[in-house]
């Protein structure tokens, strides 16, 4: 059989294997993060996050066809979309290895022997699987996120360099770098980080056409290499639509023409100069000039995929973030303007002090009839920068973390090499350096890390070695052994693709050091181009999947490099076969058995279950208030796709600050009717009202809220307070507020049941607990002004309670919601004690789903996470239950939380849950029940304790002081009790595990 069968053949073989691995693990539904956005939106042709994804919208737009109209299997047909470009990048990976391998074993003309076919083929094989078993490819394989699709369009343009190659000397051969053009355009349409091989494909070019490289040229190339980088994603992506932005200033504020003339304009000056420089160029035989046209046409063909987003945009569709209908708004979108900027050259430290504010250009708002100045770009000028800065966020939290990471104390101020550590320690051992090894050397668990010792670190399996990073592993806890994340490769797999890589480079450095430069922007470039700060909400190994694919090449070539050893010993067949085998097993196959358990999602329906119990805690036509990615996106996909509860009005506060998510409130969507906002566009558009602060007026008592509002919404100048020379701004002269109650309107509407008409406040009153008002902050006022409790309102018990604004005592939870009524406050209770048991007890009992999580095969860390927002749920039930006297409703309520909850734990936070409610198994005379439980808890603590015991002598400094508290406070609580219920043998044994623990950590806790 010709080389070119076999290669296929294989090819596709290493296709399916992938195919059915992701298939059979896919997640079922939507998941959590962006996926739940990314999936309501690819269904309707909706507008997702800066700086957008329209082809990847549209793909998925195609996998959702094969749902047939079931809705329900929409995310799982999008899904499969995933895994389908998943298994597509492992068959271009593999074509990517063999290509390669041959063009080092096989010379031009020469008849490829058996030892020889076997050798590319096994390298092929083993470095394509060892990409598809590893962790972080894996996890993006099973779900509909964007890096599945953008790890396609980046192996099928490192193949189609490879391909270039190989025809380079033939006529037309340029034809596959118009190829690489145009996928890089369309790539652009699905994520930007495609474009990082491009200087990985300038050293392929220069190697190809240059015989005799010198180190000049090598330099040369580099250079070159970037600058085109640089030229697609500012020259084209940003800067293109910056000079069709300003051309459409110009004829629409200065020569009176529509919106779009200038645009359109623009678009037929460079089409024109394109066609003209193209003819031009094959005219007078301009190569170069006419292959850079040619591709730069290409890219911007690709590219085109954005007018999706302008023209969704003017649709009006439900999801419509930033409203990116005309030519500014879209150049905002697309530069990211919504996340701001970081320092990457030179700028503040952490502790630089603001001096002076830097006025820049005028950033435009499309008006009636023209474009109107919003404001202008501003930027803080300080009194001390550095160069390189890497600790610049001025977060608490942050710089907490800058400090206890380099050793700083308050005085001091952070130097070049305090930056240049800060990035070695954390930037790139911690954010880079521990997602690589987790791929090919082992892990933990599926803790998120923030570069503790015992929370998703990296590990080998071998004690000893792992000791040495990790402390003293002898008794490994609960968290560790317990968690299917607790991989073990041993170093094989790292192992295997350094022999590779130094074999590679032995044997040709020009390739190896293409790949090499592959797996550096993919890896490292993207680190120091990022600038994390510290305390990511989740793990961002998801970006660093191109450097683990340029490894994945040099696994492969670890076969090579082990065949060559073995030939000394054998013949070259058989050391062909042996390498192979070998290599399968110390990466492939040890990779995919210790990962399988930790990617299979296939049973798991936590996210969607969610979303559908965070609707169904709303009384119809409810207004509901949520605040992050996870209580905001999986519900959208309920609400978009699924249909399910339709009528209530889903307010995200993190966006609620923008005219344009404003402006959608106020507009009917689905079944749900427009927000009672009153106010008027030209009140809060870009620009205008965007902080409104506190100045004490010393007003006595509490004002109507309706009075605030019109306070702040005034044009009057009496109502401002002067902010520069030049501009007054309104402000809040008081933060004690009040409504007024009328008991009519509240029984009518339903809000309060007449049972409880004697509760009802004649005034809501509060104090507002910030010192400013955003527009989004004003946009409540108005719809509480104004609502009239016609319509339930709601916030999610995830928001953060600064989010209140003071309201805290107004509101009852009941379920994954909490309701805002007006009922006097009972100041005697605590604040979870604000229940509304009745509903919430019906909620918990006949409405709600719990994600299969007691019997799910996995669950990624946010569900695991939302198992301790389950529990509370399951707690305050039985509590409320309690409390009303309604003893049997509380046991149902007990004993259904033992049905449908993990034995499990999830960590201290899900041990936590589990222990609350055997106190109330107790409560309600359970106690065979509730000795169970709290015995699991207690040998929970001592086992993860006794681990931290162990690391904190090996280390000799404490080590998770959190933990050790929150364990050693639950244990003495755990005493306390049993000991209170009579409960004497095991009161006893627990107090034991305590003085146990106590002693041990003595020592460190008293040097606190």
């Amino acid at each position: 059989m010709k080389y070119n069968k076999i290669n296929n053949l294989t090819g596709w073989i290493c296709f399916l294997v992938a195919a059915l691995t992701y298939i059979l693990t896919l997640e079922p539904n939507v998941s959590f993060w962006d996926c739940g956005e990314f999936i309501a939106s690819a269904f309707k042709m909706q507008v997702v996050h800066q700086p957008g994804a329209p082809l990847f919208l549209m793909i998925e737009r195609f996998f959702s066809i094969f749902a047939f109209g079931d809705v329900t299997k929409v995310a799982y047909f999008m899904n499969l979309g995933s895994a389908i470009a998943s298994a597509a990048t492992i068959l271009f990976l593999f074509w990517t290895i063999t290509a390669l391998a041959k063009k080092m074993l096989v010379k031009a003309d020469e008849e490829i022997s058996t030892s020889k076919m076997i050798s590319i083929m096994g390298a092929g094989v083993v470095g394509a699987l060892a990409y598809t078993f590893s962790d972080s490819f894996w996890f993006s394989a099973v779900e509909a996120e964007v890096y599945a699709l953008s790890s396609l369009f980046t192996a099928i343009v490192f193949w189609g360099i490879l391909k270039w190659e190989a025809h380079a000397d033939e006529p037309q051969s340029d034809r596959w770098l118009l190829f690489i053009a145009y996928i890089m355009g369309l790539s652009i349409g699905i994520h930007l980080l495609n474009l990082l091989t491009i200087p990985a494909i300038a050293f392929v070019y220069y190697f190809k056409k240059t015989p005799n490289p010198t180190t000049g040229g090598v330099f040369k190339t580099f250079i070159v290499g970037v600058l085109i980088l640089a030229v697609v994603q500012y020259g084209i992506i940003q800067y293109l639509i910056s000079f069709g932005a300003y051309f459409d200033l110009f004829f629409v504020n200065t020569l009176g023409l529509g919106f779009g003339s200038g645009v359109l304009f623009f678009a037929i000056l460079l089409i024109g100069g394109l066609v003209y420089g193209i003819r031009y160029s094959i005219k007078h035989r301009k190569r170069v000039l006419n292959l850079a046209l040619l591709s730069t046409a290409l890219i911007i063909f690709g590219y085109g995929s954005y007018a999706m987003i302008v023209i969704r945009a003017k649709a009006d569709p439900n999801l419509n973030n930033s409203d990116p209908d005309n030519a500014f708004a879209l150049l905002g979108y697309l530069n990211r303007e919504q996340y701001g900027d970081r320092p990457l050259l030179f700028g503040p430290n952490y502790n630089s002090q603001r001096v002076a504010v830097k006025e820049g250009k005028n950033l435009y708002r499309k008006g009636e009839d023209k474009y109107e100045v919003a404001g202008k770009k501003t930027d803080y000028e300080y009194d001390r920068t550095t160069p390189f800065p890497r600790m610049y966020s001025d977060d608490p939290r942050h710089v907490e973390y800058y400090k206890d990471m380099t050793g700083l104390d308050e005085s001091q101020f952070p130097t070049l090499f305090d930056n240049i550590s800060f990035l070695f320690k954390y930037q790139i051992g911690n954010m880079y350096m521990r997602y690589f090894m987790w791929n090919f050397v082992g892990r933990q668990n599926d803790d998120q890390g923030q570069g503790s010792l015992y929370e998703g670190q990296w590990l080998s399996g071998i004690k000893p070695v792992d000791a040495i990073l990790l402390g003293n592993q002898s008794n490994l806890p609960p968290s560790i052994v317990d968690s299917k994340s607790y991989n073990r490769f041993f170093f094989l797999p790292l192992i295997i693709g350094v022999l590779g890589a130094v074999w590679h480079f032995k044997r040709n450095q020009k390739d190896a050091g293409i790949v090499a430069l592959l797996f550096f922007f993919t890896g490292l470039a993207i680190v120091l181009y990022l600038n994390q700060k510290p305390l990511e909400p989740r793990e961002r190994d998801y970006a660093y999947a191109g450097s683990f694919y340029a490894f994945a090449i040099w696994i492969g070539f670890g076969v090579l490099a082990i065949r060559e050893w073995l030939e000394k010993k054998v013949t070259p067949k058989n050391a062909a076969i042996g390498a192979t085998v070998l290599s399968l097993f110390a990466a492939p196959i040890i990779m995919a058995a210790q990962g399988w358990d930790d990617h299979d999602r296939s049973t798991k329906m936590v996210a969607h279950d969610i979303a559908v119990d965070y609707l169904e805690s709303c009384a119809p036509n409810a207004i509901l208030f949520t605040y992050g990615d996870n209580d905001t996106y999986p519900l959208w996909y309920a609400q978009e796709v699924e249909g399910i509860r339709p009528d209530i009005r889903l307010v995200n506060l993190s966006l609620f600050d923008t005219d344009w998510y404003i402006n959608g409130m106020k507009r009917k969507m689905n079944e749900s009717e427009p927000l009672p906002i009153t106010m008027k566009e030209s009140q809060y558009v870009q620009g205008v009202r965007d902080v409104m602060y506190y100045q004490d007026y010393k007003i006595a008592g509490s004002v109507e809220l309706k009075s605030i509002l019109e306070v702040l919404l005034s044009d009057n100048d009496e109502d401002k307070i002067q902010v520069t020379e030049t501009t007054k701004e309104n402000f809040i002269p008081t933060k004690n507020f009040h409504i007024t109650i009328n008991p009519e309107d509240v029984l009518k509407t339903g809000t309060v049941s007449p049972a409880d008409a004697n509760k009802i406040a004649p005034i809501m009153q509060w104090t507002f607990n910030k010192g400013y008002v955003t527009k989004g902050t004003l946009a409540m006022f108005d719809i509480l002004a104004h609502n009239n409790w016609k319509r339930p309102i709601y916030f999610a018990s995830t928001v953060p309670s600064e989010q209140y604004n003071g309201l805290d005592n107004y509101l009852y939870n009941e379920g994954l919601a909490l309701r805002l009524l007006p009922l006097t406050p009972d100041t005697a209770a605590s604040r979870t004690e604000q229940l509304n048991a009745p509903v919430l007890y019906n909620n918990v009992m006949n409405k709600f789903k719990w994600g299969n999580i007691k019997h799910a095969k996995y669950l990624d860390p946010q569900s695991a996470d939302d198992i301790s927002i389950f529990a509370n749920v399951w707690n305050n039930t039985v509590t409320g239950m309690l409390k009303e006297g309604k003893v049997a409703e509380a046991k149902k309520a007990a004993n259904k939380y033992l049905e449908v909850m993990p034995d499990k734990f999830y960590g201290m936070r899900s041990m936590m849950g589990t222990y609350f409610m055997a106190e109330n198994f107790y409560m309600l005379g359970e106690t065979a029940k509730a000795n169970e439980i709290v015995t699991r808890c207690a040998d929970y603590i001592q086992k993860e304790l006794t681990y931290l015991a162990d690391v904190s002598e090996s280390k000799n400094r404490l080590v998770g002081m959190q933990n050790v508290r929150l364990g050693m406070s639950f244990l003495n609580q755990m005493a306390n009790t049993t000991a209170q219920y009579k409960q004497m043998p095991l009161a006893e044994k627990i107090n034991n595990q305590f003085k146990a623990l106590e002693a041990r950590f003595g020592p460190y806790l008293g040097q606190e």
